[in-house]
């Protein structure tokens, strides 16, 4: 039996046969998740190729998180301070929202009105400097819902004009920045995707990038703000390719293309990661089908990179999914068998390629980072050899 797993580098129709987790994992793939204070530590040496001192890890778990394959804890965003933001999957494949601090303690949280069965419940997807997080919510009538959790602990709920409320249609938001503005994407009840721009004080405006196509799971996906309130994202096209765009605060869009991206079905340009200068982090599907990592400066310059390692196959292949203020990149790869593995890119172009732990070596096992703060540590999941997932912190 072919196994898949929702955080693969694949698209939205490849990655699971669980209808409930298509937009949940679109999100975390472009891309791209639980209770209390008991955290699992392990601190142990990395696996390292390249030049520097090898890191530290800390491995834990979410208290509740369930065991079992595609069960457990996916950390999705780490702060400056160390704050951590994500989800996990409990023993009955619901999910439930998580912060983490610096220090380790974790407390567990859900957005009122979020279900309680498989594939719903709470997702964190960002948390910015502030510790404000910003999620969505999936009800017990698998409709998605946007929510922002304040340090406080209170959790605001909303939805973007226009989501709709058939199963697994609604309002997904992904990032968030310093002044609390959050993007995201929302999908229709023609099951179209849009962005959307929520400002702190509550107001939702909607926009879709030129070319995003009008058909079903086609349209805008917006993923990651940065302090400047420039939103970058992807579209799918009428031949459902993918495509880059960069939103300026003051509305203005530029999509772009990586060079040798591919313009058939499922192939084409995914960015992920903006940082505070507007340089953009992200991937791409080339026409074979493999992917390669790019970086695109705020002029617009665009340079692909390989981790070492990574295969050359289709659906293999390296994957930019987020950028530090120090132009630092971070992301997972897949080798020549499938399996993840995880790597640091620094502005100089250098690249170290690193494993969790604990981390499984079959195929789509291993190591999965998902975000790089500003001083360089590091948060993601690893799928261990039963396909379970466990957090982790990489430290410089």
């Amino acid at each position: 039996m072919t196994r898949t797993t929702t955080l693969g580098l694949s698209g939205p129709k490849e990655e699971s046969r669980s209808s409930g987790r298509g937009l949940i994992g679109t999100t975390a793939v472009l891309c791209l998740g639980l209770l209390f204070a008991v955290a699992m530590f392990a601190q142990q040496r990395e696996i390292t190729s390249g030049p520097g001192s090898p890191r530290s890890f800390t491995t834990f778990e979410a208290p509740g998180a369930g065991t079992g394959a595609s069960q457990g804890t996916i950390p999705f965003s780490i702060n400056t301070a160390g704050a951590i933001a994500g989800m996990y999957y409990d023993a009955s494949n619901a999910y439930h929202g998580f912060v983490r601090t610096a220090k380790g303690d974790i407390t567990t949280f859900e957005a009122a009105g979020a279900g309680t069965g498989a594939a719903q419940g709470t997702v964190a997807f960002s948390v910015n400097t502030a510790g404000d997080i910003a999620g969505t919510y999936i009800d017990a009538n698998n409709v998605y819902h946007g929510f922002m959790r304040a340090t406080t602990g209170k959790v605001a709920t909303f939805k973007a004009p226009g989501a709709g409320t058939g199963a697994h249609q609604g309002t997904v938001p992904v990032g968030i920045d310093t002044a609390g503005e959050i993007t995201g994407t929302y999908m229709d009840a023609s099951n179209v995707y849009h962005g959307f721009m929520r400002a702190a004080t509550g107001r939702i405006t909607t926009f879709e990038a030129l070319g995003s196509g009008k058909g079903k799971s086609q349209g805008t996906i917006a993923i990651g703000v940065n302090t400047a309130g420039t939103i970058a994202g992807l579209y799918r096209d009428a031949n459902s390719a993918y495509h880059g765009f960069v939103r300026a605060a003051t509305g203005k869009i530029t999509t772009f293309d990586a060079p040798d991206a591919g313009i058939g079905k499922n192939q084409g340009t995914l960015p992920v990661g903006i940082d505070t200068g507007g340089v953009i982090a992200g991937l791409y599907r080339d026409a074979n089908n493999a992917y390669h990592g790019f970086v695109r400066a705020a002029n617009g310059k665009i340079t692909s990179f390989e981790a070492p390692g990574a295969g050359t196959g289709g659906f293999q292949g390296t994957g930019g999914f987020s950028v530090n203020a120090a132009r630092d990149i971070s992301g997972p790869y897949l080798d020549s068998s499938s399996v993840l593995h995880g790597f640091v890119r620094s502005a100089s172009g250098t690249i170290a390629t690193f494993d969790a732990p604990g981390a499984g070596t079959s195929a789509l096992q291993g190591t999965f980072p998902l975000s790089i703060n500003t001083t360089g540590d590091i948060t993601g999941t690893y799928l261990d050899g039963s396909y379970a997932y466990h957090g982790f912190v990489r430290t410089p």
